[in-house]
């Protein structure tokens, strides 16, 4: 014998997604005669339907062969108002009436099921209905209830759960969980708990994907009597957030197709085909698809739609819709081949969202980082509204992921309590290995962020560390083994900087990425489009996040665009982003002050030790590296390593180096790097002595630094500045300013010279005492190299992953200070 016993039919009227409910849209539109024949034509048996707290569905072929009455009733903790279903079969209208009256008390529902001997089961039993599930809850359960339903529609790990806990219920366990809760269980055989598959289907898209198979007679009466004593197997084909948030798509497109009364133009216009193809059982798809769409086709293919004129969502949603099926007649192919359950279908529609999504991301991103760049605020402003929309189209997914993360924290909670409720207890399981997805944009750069991030990866991979950086390029694949890397949907060149371009990432495909893997820490170097990806799927999977402060972007947007307000924007703009991570990791003391006058929790911001590595950068790399360059002979050799840009201040460099070849003829400068600004700045020091080297990495950059003299960094906005660390270990002086991370990172008159602002004045007095006294860089450089030796990589590395540890598994409340 088979059966679903989990189905809802149109009959359910009350929707539990908000996005559903934001729709005023019934939870579900399928016909209960259609309930019926689907099931039949997959093999059930038996049918039933069990709406939520409605008979009326099952009442409608409760006269058809093998059918009884069920019912999905919402039940309550009094206490606290907790949700929960149970699934109740073979009742009469009678008891219908009965359990209406009694629902409002799980306590009170569960003792009349017991007295009238009614066949029930607890639906979802780690699903937190309305949010207020506890492991407490499902202590309770295990008290008043038998049966266990393994939900067709909810994540397989939740079901094997299920089946781990049942499977840890003895006579001990039973005892100690009564003694706890003051009540004794209802059944006479309490430690018995039996499991029950249902598909818990309300789109019809996935009647029968999991149902329950009993060996018994072909007769109701005895069928149900059997499912109480008789060995159950649950026969169930996996879902995924791909197929609840199908779903969701499927009722949401019946709802309107409803409302707007679409039938009549079914076959008619392709994107309705499409939506009718991919959305609507086969049997409620009465229109032959592929014969009416490819003659709409052939009939108006010399006909080019235009793009809407106007930045209406809506309308550039319809065109780039109706684009993609004209464009990809292989999609529309696909339609129906394959499983009976549409998994194919549920796997094409995704696609079909990410890249119909991706296209409107393009779009409303061009048009915003233009009107940025452009201080077009009030319009920014509107393209910001208007991109509501994009989230609108998105949220089935974001429901559905967000959903099959439910119940995770309860049943591990759970499960460790019963282990050590054993006859002979056990330790509990040791907290799962902490697993990071570290997103960023900047992996393949040349700066001492990118050069970090390398290095954690491969210091990862040596320490056994689950870690995984994501990041988002084009034209680059890379053999490393721990970094995902997605390709762009699209990029944007900056005005200013065509060479540095900002991706668009596929927030789709890492969402479906990160859920697949299970990642439990949510690490963001940037909030950029791709930090705003990581932000997104943190809270949409309920996964603690962190992020790094790395890049003082107001600063950089005012010396950028030298505009008040779009400093001030943005200033709005970092402030809202970091304040939603649970942790901010910032680089230095002053950037960590700066963040908190500006208005960001004390408690939430950690200052993360930096370390370098002191073995490539050393000391004993100092070579020849000069030789080809005979200017360079016998003179004191300044270094600038970096990005060559006007926000790291070279301007004043430039005055400074200037000025003192001026005065003395015993100076070198070498630039070392690439950037917008070195076509200016070369210009600017020509037939003065100096030696651009452009972009070095590896053995090369180690020499440069090692066989140079003075390392100078003059920038004002960096909030760490990786190369004053790297000069140091390769046993350099570095001349900074006082102002941001740089000014933290060396010891004043020590490891070298620290000076007051950006001053071209200040800059090239510092230089000029290195020039003018030959003992001073050595002796300074010694004490460089010897501060270096306490920064290691390795070491902050792994001090760093403890602080993350900290926060996923033991979050702390907020303090003052």
């Amino acid at each position: 014998m088979k059966i679903d016993l989990h189905v809802h039919s149109k009959f359910s009227r009350r929707p539990s997604e908000w996005i559903l409910k934001k729709l005023g849209c019934p939870e579900s539109f399928t016909e209960p005669l259609h309930i019926y024949h689907s099931a039949r034509a997959r093999g059930m048996s038996h049918v039933t339907i069990t709406d939520h707290n409605a008979i009326d569905g099952a009442l409608e072929i409760a006269h058809l062969p093998g059918v009884f009455i069920g019912e999905e009733v919402t039940t309550y903790f009094p206490e606290d108002g907790c949700k929960a279903h149970v699934l109740v079969q073979n009742i009469t209208e009678s008891q219908h009436r009965d359990i209406q009256h009694v629902r409002n008390s799980i306590f009170d529902l569960a003792a009349y099921l017991h007295q009238e001997n009614i066949f029930h089961i607890l639906a979802h039993p780690l699903y937190p209905v309305n949010d207020r599930l506890t492991a407490d809850h499902v202590e309770q359960f295990l008290l008043l209830f038998d049966n266990f339903e393994l939900n067709g529609a909810r994540n397989n790990r939740e079901n094997q759960r299920i089946v781990q806990l049942m499977h840890l219920i003895n006579a001990a366990s039973i005892n100690s969980l009564s003694d706890k809760h003051g009540f004794r269980p209802l059944s006479r055989r309490p430690v018995r708990k039996r499991l029950f598959g249902g598909s818990d289907d309300h789109s019809s898209l996935n009647i029968a994907r999991t149902y329950t198979e009993i060996k018994c007679s072909d007769s109701t009466a005895f069928f149900l009597d059997s499912m109480r004593d008789t060995l159950s197997t649950v026969h169930a084909k996996n879902a995924t957030p791909r197929t609840l948030a199908h779903n969701i798509y499927s009722i949401a497109w019946q709802f309107y197709r409803n409302k707007f009364n679409l039938k009549p133009y079914a076959g008619k216009d392709p994107l309705m085909c499409f939506l009718d193809s991919f959305l609507l059982s086969t049997h409620e798809n009465d229109h032959p698809f592929l014969s009416k769409v490819y003659s709409f086709l052939n009939a108006r293919s010399h006909k080019k739609r235009r793009p809407p004129r106007s930045d209406v969502f809506l309308g550039q949603l319809r065109f780039e819709a109706d684009r993609m099926i004209r464009e990809n007649p292989g999609l529309i192919k696909q339609e129906t081949t394959g499983s009976s359950f549409g998994s194919e279908r549920e796997n094409v529609w995704f696609e079909w969202v990410n890249q119909l999504s991706s296209r409107l991301l393009m779009y409303s991103g061009g048009h915003l980082l233009d009107q940025l760049s452009g201080a077009d605020v009030f319009n920014a402003l509107h393209t910001i509204s208007s991109s509501g929309g994009l989230y609108a189209l998105l949220s089935p997914y974001f429901v559905a992921y967000a959903q099959f993360t439910s119940g995770r924290e309860v049943g591990e909670a759970l499960y460790q309590r019963l282990r050590r409720l054993q006859k002979n207890p056990v330790d509990p399981d040791p907290a799962p290995p902490l697993n990071i997805a570290h997103f960023t944009d900047t992996f393949y750069e040349i700066n001492g962020v990118a050069r970090t991030l390398q290095q954690q990866v491969k210091l990862a991979a040596q320490s056994k560390k689950q870690y995984t950086l994501i990041t988002c390029n084009e034209g680059i694949s890379t053999a490393m083994a721990d970094v995902k890397h997605f390709k762009p949907i699209g990029t944007y060149a900056l005005p200013e900087y065509p060479e540095q371009k900002i991706f668009y990432p596929p927030l789709l495909e890492m969402l479906d990425f990160c859920h697949r893997e299970n990642f439990n820490h949510i690490h963001t170097a940037t909030p950029g489009f791709i930090g705003l990806a990581a932000l997104c799927i943190a809270k949409v999977l309920k996964t603690p996040i962190s992020g790094t402060y790395h890049t003082a972007l107001p600063q950089y947007v005012k010396i950028l665009t030298g505009s008040d307000t779009m400093e001030a924007m943005t200033w709005k703009f970092i402030l809202w982003y970091y304040d939603q991570l649970d942790m901010i990791l910032v680089p230095s003391l002053s950037t960590r002050k700066e963040l908190v006058e500006k208005g960001l929790q004390a408690h939430k911001i950690k200052i993360y030790p930096r370390g370098i590595d002191i073995a490539q950068f050393h000391p004993s790399k100092r070579n020849g590296f000069f030789n080809k360059i005979p200017a360079a002979d016998q003179k004191i050799k300044f270094l600038y390593i970096g990005r060559i840009s006007k926000e790291k201040n070279l301007q004043a460099l430039v005055d400074a180096f200037k000025h003192l070849s001026g005065t003395s003829s015993r100076v070198f400068l070498t630039i070392v790097g690439d950037g917008p600004f070195l076509p200016e700045m070369q210009a600017a020091l020509a037939g003065f002595p100096c030696f651009f080297a452009g972009y070095l990495e590896g053995e090369d950059l180690s020499a440069a630094y090692a066989s140079s003299d003075v390392f100078v960094f003059p920038s004002t906005t960096d909030t760490f500045g990786n190369v004053v660390l790297e000069a140091q270990a390769s046993g350099i002086p570095v001349i900074v300013t006082d102002q941001g991370g740089p000014a933290e990172n060396m010891i004043p008159e020590k490891t070298g010279i620290m000076v007051n602002g950006p001053s071209e004045a200040h800059l090239y007095a510092a230089m000029k005492r290195f020039a003018e006294d030959d003992q001073l860089a050595g002796k300074m450089g010694a004490a460089a190299r010897r501060y270096s030796e306490g920064r290691s990589f390795k070491s902050a590395f792994l001090e760093t992953w403890d602080m993350l540890r900290d926060i996923t598994f033991h979050p702390a409340p907020p303090s003052e200070g």
